[in-house]
């Protein structure tokens, strides 16, 4: 019997936080440890799909939210649905995550 596969995406937002880290690792370091490393968090990424409820839930942040951290420098905040793992979030090097993925105090209780 096989697992299901969840197809992963990221949004725009991880996307460009993916981009945003790859420009600091550029400048720090060098834009070849800067590929290697945000493909790494790709390639971790995409293992989600054989195996998406990893990770710890954080409902007190918001509905269905998971975080996994990678190498314990970035945090990935994913939700998952029964058709995918949707990738929202990606911080880096104790970012706050808890306050950007936290609705506001008006969409509670809603």
């Amino acid at each position: 019997m096989h697992s299901p596969v969840y197809p992963v995406v990221f949004t725009p937002e991880a996307l460009q936080q993916l981009e945003e880290l790859y420009a600091y690792i550029a400048q720090v370091a060098s834009p070849m440890v800067a590929l290697r490393y945000t493909n790494a968090i790709v390639t971790y990424c995409e293992t989600l799909q054989t195996f998406p409820l990893r990770g710890t839930r954080r409902d007190d942040i918001r509905p269905g939210l998971r975080v996994t951290n990678y190498k314990g420098r970035a945090v990935i905040a994913f939700d998952v649905s029964s058709e995918r793992v949707s990738v929202i979030g990606i911080f880096y090097g104790g970012q706050d995550y808890e306050t950007t993925l936290n609705p506001p105090e008006s969409d509670i209780g809603q």
